[in-house]
């Protein structure tokens, strides 16, 4: 028999062959998150070549990393000839934007980018251009009234952002997240608090499709994050990642500094009316974005000051060196294999 004559769309036929490695046409189900700044094109390459899926910041390639949009493909391109994603942030703050967000997925699509990771809007127009050319795109949400919103769009997968998250996250944990959003008969792949290959094969045992991360891809020797970043990371226990909403206007998870002790984690009073209000909202957030993505690319980049900002997740608890992204991907796939060994066993003893 075929193996579409046996296996669910869904259901996985092992740990590492899953609805995810499916659609994606990878090895193994893990996704190298886009990061603004952290995402260069080696970060992204040796994150596929190694069998993981790497995802494309487009802000990140262009106005951190210095590449031409279609030649930071191509540079990609030159590293690995494996499939890659590209994150798309559907928010509709202004036409200029999303103008340029449209440009770069037409352009993804014409270099041959079949997987999109999309989040903070609703991603029609992106299935549309996707699904043209048998594109598969995956929605970050924190909760089942945003799946419920994104299933409209008819999203193929999605993203499951919990608690533990860096960047933006949810409020959910892994485990809630998957009661909340298992019967929707879509790929679910898990984000956030995956530190280690325990951790990897925990979440694939709760059912999900796969699983995102990017704070322990930071901590990598191809990661062009300042070493002093990258250390910060390997130093970090879990409680010293807190929420701050002074980098976006909604809560971020960053690394637990003096400086963000002396100035708090609340936005402004001004700043909260205006998140508050429909339409102001959308003004505050570009505003927010402007300042907060020149000041996140200087944190990343160079030696650390008093006054940076640094991104990452509660998966520091599993990050004790900077290492190889392809180490660390073969050692999450290995262990995979040999938990699902020994459960073979187990259960035929």
């Amino acid at each position: 028999m075929s193996y579409s004559q046996t296996v669910s769309p869904l259901k996985p036929a092992s740990f590492l062959d899953t609805a995810l490695t499916r659609d994606a046409g990878i090895e193994i189900p893990l996704i190298c998150g886009a990061m603004y700044p952290c995402s260069n094109p080696e970060l992204v390459a040796a994150a596929s070549e190694a069998g993981g899926l790497g995802v494309v910041q487009p802000l990140s390639l262009v106005y951190v990393h210095g590449y031409d949009f279609r030649d930071g493909l191509r540079k990609i391109r030159q590293l690995t000839e494996r499939p890659i994603g590209l994150n798309v942030i559907v928010e509709r703050s202004s036409k200029v934007y999303l103008d340029r967000m449209k440009a770069y997925v037409d352009i993804a699509i014409e270099e041959g980018v079949r997987f999109f990771v999309t989040s903070l809007g609703k991603p029609d127009w992106v299935v549309k251009r996707a699904h043209a050319v048998g594109g598969k795109v995956y929605h970050d949400v924190t909760e089942r009234k945003w799946a419920m919103k994104s299933l409209e769009a008819d999203i193929d997968g999605l993203i499951a952002v919990n608690s533990r998250a860096g960047g933006h996250a949810g409020t959910r944990t892994a485990g809630q997240l998957i009661d909340e959003l298992g019967d929707l008969d879509i790929p679910i792949v898990g984000a956030g608090g995956i530190g280690d290959e325990h951790d990897f094969v925990d979440v694939l045992q709760q059912g999900y499709a796969g699983v995102q991360m990017g704070t322990r891809f930071i901590a990598t020797t191809v990661c062009t994050a300042h070493q002093d970043y990258k250390q910060a990371i390997v130093d970090a226990e879990e409680g010293d990642i807190v929420l701050t909403e002074r980098i976006s206007g909604v809560p971020v998870a960053v690394i637990r500094t003096p400086y963000l002790e002396q100035v708090g984690t609340k936005a402004g009073p001004v700043a909260r009316w205006m998140l508050r209000g429909r339409r102001t909202k959308h003004w505050m957030r570009m505003a927010y974005s402007l300042q907060s993505l020149w000041k996140l690319k200087q944190s990343s980049l160079r030696r650390f000051s008093s006054k940076d900002f640094l991104q990452a997740g509660k998966s520091v608890a599993g990050v004790r060196a900077i290492e190889s992204t392809g180490d660390i991907i073969s050692r999450f796939a290995e262990t995979a294999r040999q938990h699902e060994i020994e459960l073979s066993v187990a259960a035929a003893g």
